[in-house]
């Protein structure tokens, strides 16, 4: 009895007809999963899912099927930047008054030791002034969300063109650009909007000052700490003026340093992102400290745990999903999802079948008849062959006995006996 031959694989008709994703999970299973990952290692939430849906997967399948997933999103992401860029398409009505918009960098563990820089953009609503039981006026941002990326400053700022356009900056009234002194991070700001009010992060004018404080009194000593509290309140109610200039007068009395002279055109560039009065009065925050915990959060607490390790790949997949879970849109963001990763599906299908595809047999191109020869020729044809090929004797040429080219005097051969 004969065997059936074995087939490759393929693609069950139902699946599709179910709306079913690739692997063995159910699409519950398989976006608890995702989520339970976008949180913790994947060993843990492999763990989760078996306790808390009875689904048992491996740690490599939980590694696969989210970063799968992140892929998934981050291609829609980059496939609507080329949208917005080629359409130009209105801002949607409804953005907020006043949105802030920072940029910053955090460092994440690569495979083989190497570290690798993560750019994360943050933009939130900014809130009316708060008056805390100090007596000090707080501003606070909320309404968060972020965009994480692993490329270089001129891709990011490109990318990060989907989470500008979806926050609507363009048509915001109101903007602050409140960042660090970075050149790429003022490069992002004349990308997406020119026109935004651009402050220097508090804390960061703060360091550059220390730098000055501690040449002169010394490194962590108290007259050092009391100098920086004076020019730092000076400098937050009453504006750089008076602190450059006093800067200026330093810098002639030790002409050779190079924390005087580097520090002061370090703040004389940025004189005009230092008006911190002025930017209290019109109640805009002074501090970019929600990038410093976006770093944290949406970054650091995922990709920098105990052990880690990411393989280059990985890293801007884990980040997409990073990026909705912690900005509140997970139930927003998922459908997206799994309509790409059935769409994946569907072009890997329609791909098999054409490689499968039987190409039509073609007869084979036909050879014209050969003339018929009489029979007469090919024997005379064939005599004649054997004749040339049997050796012929020497023709008698009178140059052969010409004396010339010959030896003229040849000894005698002496005779037999």
């Amino acid at each position: 009895m004969g065997s059936v031959r074995p087939v490759g694989r393929g693609f069950f008709p139902l699946d599709e007809v179910l709306c079913l994703l690739p692997g063995s999970l159910t699409p519950h299973g398989y976006e608890c999963l995702t989520r339970l990952a976008s949180w913790m290692p994947f060993e843990r939430a492999a763990e989760l899912l078996d306790d808390f849906l009875g689904i048992q997967v491996s740690q490599g399948s939980s590694n696969r099927y989210t970063q799968a997933a992140g892929a998934a999103y981050v291609q829609i992401q980059a496939e609507e930047v080329e949208r917005i860029e080629r359409e130009a398409p209105p801002v949607k009505p409804g953005a907020a008054e006043k949105l802030q918009m920072s940029v910053d960098g955090a460092m994440v563990p690569l495979r083989h030791g190497i570290w690798a820089e993560v750019k994360t953009l943050v933009i939130g609503e900014v809130q009316p002034p708060v008056l805390e039981p100090s007596g000090e006026r707080v501003v606070h941002t909320r309404n968060l969300s972020y965009f994480s990326r692993k490329v270089t400053a001129e891709e990011f700022q490109r990318l990060a063109l989907v989470e500008v356009h979806r926050r609507g900056i363009e048509a915001a009234p109101q903007v602050a650009a409140i960042m660090d002194g970075a050149e790429w991070e003022q490069g992002f700001t004349d990308y997406h909007c020119p026109r935004a009010t651009r402050i220097l992060d508090f804390p960061h004018a703060a360091e550059h000052i220390n730098q000055v404080g501690e040449f002169l009194h010394g490194e962590h000593t108290p007259e050092s700490q009391a100098w920086l509290e004076t020019q730092l309140h000076n400098l937050k109610h009453e504006g750089p003026e008076q602190l450059l200039l006093d800067l200026q007068q330093l810098q002639q009395q030790y002409p050779a340093s190079q924390a005087m002279a580097g520090n002061l055109a370090y703040l004389v560039k940025r004189k005009a992102q230092l008006q911190y009065p002025k930017f209290q009065e019109q109640g805009w925050p002074i501090g970019s400290g929600i990038a410093e915990s976006a770093n944290k959060l949406v970054v650091e607490a995922r990709m920098k745990g105990s052990g880690m390790h990411w393989a280059e790949q990985n890293v801007n997949p884990m980040l997409a999903l990073r990026n909705i879970i912690c900005s509140d849109r997970w139930k927003e963001e998922w459908p997206k999802i799994e309509d790409r990763l059935r769409q994946n599906v569907r072009f890997r299908k329609r791909k098999l079948h054409q490689s499968r595809r039987v190409e039509p047999v073609l007869p084979p191109p036909t050879v014209p008849a050969l003339p018929m020869v009489d029979e007469s020729i090919l024997e005379a044809l064939s005599a004649r062959l054997e004749q040339k090929s049997q050796p012929q004797p020497p023709k008698k040429n009178p140059w052969r006995n010409f004396k010339f080219g010959k030896a003229l005097y040849q000894r005698p051969t002496p005779p037999k006996n």
